[in-house]
């Protein structure tokens, strides 16, 4: 017997509740697939996502969504990768398994960890549609985690796992004549998620990876040729593994290449001219997944600090004074329960009750909601900003709003006076708006009794002459808007 929901009216709120269900009588009982969902979720959606969370996602207003996630989808053997096909219909004939993360690592072992996908790929869809941005799925490139079993899949039985990459496209795409089309239409939507993207393989490295991105690639490219592929260039920004990948990426010419970094805020400071000689017209770049880290990679005492926070938002002005290049940019990972993360630092922080965004968060924010539509130069003594005096310099133009948009990272434990002069423009506003990020303490962080202990506050500027007196806190992230008239 099959029973499609009952309503519960909880009389009282706690932060830890419990369901118990309990029978009477004699006789045999068959439980499977009891889900409990509030009712109170995004656009009121039937077992849709929790409200608050992704009041926070579309407050940033991201140009994208790259799911399901990254390593969850190779598996730790190819048995357990990510099957998107598995993820549709109704949810409880959804096929459970083991979650990639059940025992990886050894400071937070959850053997009762398992996907029943009631998250699938149509919901993954979805919510990219619902809050505005482009879906970016990643599939398998027919290797399992390299770091596990390294299990590879023949290159002459690879031929299900390019289908399943087609099959993708058409169920975004594809009208109610085409076979996956119609499974979407069936499902309640009709019209396209209009897919344009997607990723073949997630940190995966070797002459393994690329004879099988190629077989993708060939398969992909031919039934739609204008559809860009994010191709992987392993797990770091440098050494042999990337070294190698990046020059045979190169040579296929990949659409888009995805670099990963979690790195001490050192790094990303000293990285902030990274992509300023990268060829320009060639593969283009993707940030896929990066985060500065407190203490070390994989370590529990990582913390979404201010620190982390400011090397962050000095590297994104490279990021996006080279917006010719990079073309995409993502945070990871996106959110953490507070009694359920194996990873940190992550960008918003759950309870069962509340959800908070982090400084990292609030930089990402100011990025994504005053990103402009054109990059102009922002120089010092004729050249980029890129950590001189310890700041850090990018300046866009929206032709939308007619703004100009400066974003000045003070990486220093001073408090910096600058002149900040705008030409190439007939007129200016005589006010305008800054923004500003900052805290007395570095290792300042938000939580759930201060969650904006670290958020950004806004007040009025002069601007005189085309210029403006920049008054720049220590340890401070500054977004400037002014309107040009």
């Amino acid at each position: 017997m099959k029973n499609d929901g009952v309503s519960l009216t909880a009389t009282d709120t706690t932060l830890k509740g419990k369901l118990t269900i309990w029978f009477e009588g004699s006789g045999k009982i068959g439980l499977d697939m009891i889900s409990l969902f509030p009712e109170d979720t995004w656009k009121k959606r039937p077992g849709g996502m929790r409200a608050d969370m992704i009041q926070l996602l579309a407050d940033m207003k991201p140009g994208f969504i790259r799911f399901p996630g990254g390593c969850i989808v190779e598996g730790y053997d190819l048995g357990l990768r990510y099957q998107w096909k598995k993820t549709l219909g109704p949810i409880e004939q959804r096929q459970l398994i083991i979650n990639r993360w059940n025992s990886e690592f050894a400071h937070r072992p959850t053997p009762d960890y398992f996907q029943t996908f009631g998250l699938g790929f149509y919901e993954y869809f979805q919510l990219a549609e619902d809050i505005g941005a482009s879906p970016l799925p990643i599939l398998n490139a027919g290797m399992a985690c390299q770091f596990n079993s390294a299990e590879v899949v023949p290159l002459d039985e690879l031929d299900p796992y390019v289908q399943d990459a087609l099959d993708l496209i058409e169920f975004a795409n594809g009208d109610s004549t085409t076979q996956w089309g119609k499974i979407r239409t069936a499902m309640g939507h009709a019209a396209p998620f209009n897919l344009k993207m997607m990723g073949v393989g997630n940190e995966n490295w070797g002459p393994q990876y690329v004879e099988r991105l190629q077989i993708f690639s060939k398969a992909i490219k031919a039934r739609y040729p204008d559809f860009k592929l994010v191709n992987s260039s392993g797990t770091d920004p440098d050494g042999e593994r990337f070294d190698f990948l990046n020059a045979a990426l190169r040579k296929n010419n990949a659409d888009i290449i995805d670099e990963h970094y979690y790195r001490r805020p050192e790094w990303f400071l000293a990285n902030a001219n990274r992509y300023d000689n990268y060829p320009r017209n060639a593969s283009k770049i993707f940030a896929g997944e990066y985060a500065a880290q407190s203490d070390k990679t994989v370590s529990i005492n990582n913390k979404n600090n201010l620190q982390t926070a400011i090397a962050e938002a000095a590297f994104m002005t490279g990021l996006e004074r080279n917006a010719a290049v990079v073309n995409l940019a993502s945070y990871a990972p996106l959110f953490a329960h507070i009694d359920g993360w194996q990873w940190t630092p992550d960008l918003i922080w759950v309870n069962n009750l509340q959800s908070y965004g982090t400084p990292n968060y609030y930089v990402q924010k100011l990025y994504s909601t005053n990103k402009g539509t054109n990059v102009v130069p922002a120089l010092m003594d004729g050249k980029a900003v890129t950590g001189q005096d310890s700041l850090y310099v990018s300046s866009v133009i929206d032709k939308n709003t007619g703004d100009v948009i400066i974003k000045v990272v003070n990486a220093s434990v001073n408090a910096i006076n600058k002149t900040i002069a705008i030409t190439g423009t007939k007129k200016l506003s005589n006010t305008g708006t800054v923004t500003v990020l900052k805290s007395n303490l570095l290792q300042a962080v938000n939580s759930f009794a201060a969650p904006q202990m670290v958020s950004p506050v806004t007040a009025t500027v002069a601007v005189k002459s085309g210029k403006l007196n920049a008054a720049l806190p220590a340890n401070s992230f500054s977004v400037y808007r002014i309107a040009i008239q």
